[in-house]
């Protein structure tokens, strides 16, 4: 929204000084930043960090691009959210509330599977590894729909920025533990420590969950059928799309897909690369697991301030071929081996490309929405960008098998080439213009 000088500036000026004094101040503000940390701590070590493990483990790579799936439950998690928002459990929810019970149960799940994990052996018993990962990703799922709905509850809609800047502090940090954090363990001490640690800075976030203020619930509203839910779930959203796009909607759809696909897809191989190259493990926690987290900290606001400068598609089409360009640095180490600096500067470009395309995806698809159904449409369009990468990542291992690791990412960045065509041929779609101005689409994402 522009902001106009003299007396409007004035009061814009004071809101925002008031937000950051409740950055301080406010309670809720320290309770978000705990619960995000509890929120990022377990997605790596189902993913990245667990794919490290199974390789040092001797496991083919075509069985760890299949456990990938797992990862699918934060990506269907919408099919149990009704649920999450229905129904007390029982004991907990009279003594907690609704919202911090399903937290403490889902916290604990969490904790308790990682425990679980850490006395396996993935070489002896790698199904004994899998239900483990399957219950630590389910509970976790379930740990991100409860919070949001505590975060929805607890503060008004001007309070929401705050609250998801410091959630955001909070998984980010996370992030840093359970991939660095994690392999300097491993590397030290072996595995089940590691993942053992892991499981007692989920206590983080139980007391976090303990000490949250207790919040109503909102009614979700009367029980009206199944058909009636998928109706206002899926079917009134995407009417919305069509009647607004028309069969423009095919092309936004199809570059939605395709957009994300190489980074989703390589990521899944990207660890065991580098354990492969024999890069240490203290090497890659250093490289990628922090170093690598700032650099894609900068990217994403490089991706904000294209988006601000440049516009949305601009930015779109540069995110689009920066990001499935950088694949072509892996290749390029596969070829090379084992070479630090090569890997330092893979990563860099990797990460800052990838975090600038995220950034504008994200800003394209919160243009898309309508305000009657901002919520419902962005969940179904970002479903739709993270579930074709889920399942073709899952094949990945068998590509790398198959082909060898230069070919699956220089193949992997051949999807660069329909990005780009599809972001040069939205601009030529019939009454398609710059969507609304990049600072209003925050509100609406």
């Amino acid at each position: 929204m522009t902001k106009t000088a003299g007396k409007e500036g004035t009061g814009w000026l004071a809101r925002t000084r008031a937000t950051l004094r409740d950055v301080v101040a406010d309670r809720r503000m320290a309770m978000m930043l705990v619960l995000g940390f509890g929120a990022g701590l377990p997605i790596l070590l189902v993913f990245a960090t667990l794919s490290a493990w199974l390789r040092s483990a001797g496991i083919e790579r075509s069985s760890i691009g299949l456990l990938s799936y797992v990862s699918l439950a934060y990506t269907l998690k919408f099919l149990w959210a009704p649920v999450i928002d229905r129904v007390d459990l029982p004991v907990l929810s009279r003594w907690l509330g609704r919202r911090r019970a399903w937290m403490l149960l889902s916290q604990a799940a969490v904790a308790a599977g990682l425990v679980a994990m850490s006395r396996g052996d993935p070489a002896g018993s790698l199904g004994y590894t899998v239900v483990c990962a399957l219950v630590i990703a389910f509970a976790s799922a379930t740990q991100d729909i409860v919070v949001d709905g505590w975060r929805i509850d607890s503060a008004p809609t001007e309070r929401q920025g705050m609250m998801l800047a410091s959630y955001q502090l909070g998984y980010s940090l996370a992030r840093i533990c359970a991939g660095a954090g994690a392999l300097f363990v491993a590397d030290a001490f072996g595995w089940a420590p590691a993942y053992g640690s892991m499981a007692l800075l989920m206590l983080v976030a139980v007391a976090g969950t303990l000490a949250a203020p207790k919040v109503q619930a909102r009614d979700p509203g009367p029980r009206r059928g199944w058909r009636h839910a998928l109706r206002e779930a899926v079917v009134d959203p995407f009417a919305d799309l069509v009647a607004r796009k028309g069969s423009g909607l095919v092309l936004i759809l199809a570059l939605i897909t395709v957009y994300r696909l190489p980074d989703i897809v390589s990521g899944i191989m990207a660890n065991p690369l580098y354990i492969d190259m024999k890069f240490s493990l203290s090497e890659i926690a250093t490289v990628s697991k922090v170093y690598g987290v700032w650099v894609g900290i900068a990217g994403a606001f490089a991706g904000g301030i294209a988006v601000s400068r440049l516009g949305l598609y601009p930015a779109l089409l540069i995110g689009g071929i920066a990001a499935s360009a950088s694949n072509l640095m892996f290749a390029w180490l596969a070829l090379a081996g084992h070479d630090l600096p090569l890997l330092v500067a893979s990563i860099s470009i990797d990460n800052f490309a990838g975090a600038f395309a995220g950034t504008a995806l994200i800003a394209y698809m919160s243009s898309l929405t309508s305000p009657a159904f901002a919520a419902t449409q962005y969940a179904l369009l970002s479903s739709l960008y993270a579930l074709p990468g889920k399942f073709v990542g899952g094949l990945s291992g068998f590509a790398v098998e198959s082909l060898g690791y230069p070919a699956f990412f220089v193949m992997t960045s051949a999807v660069g080439i329909p990005v780009t065509l599809l972001c040069l041929g939205l601009r030529m779609l019939p009454g398609e213009t710059e969507p609304a101005p990049p600072e209003e689409l925050p509100a609406r994402a």
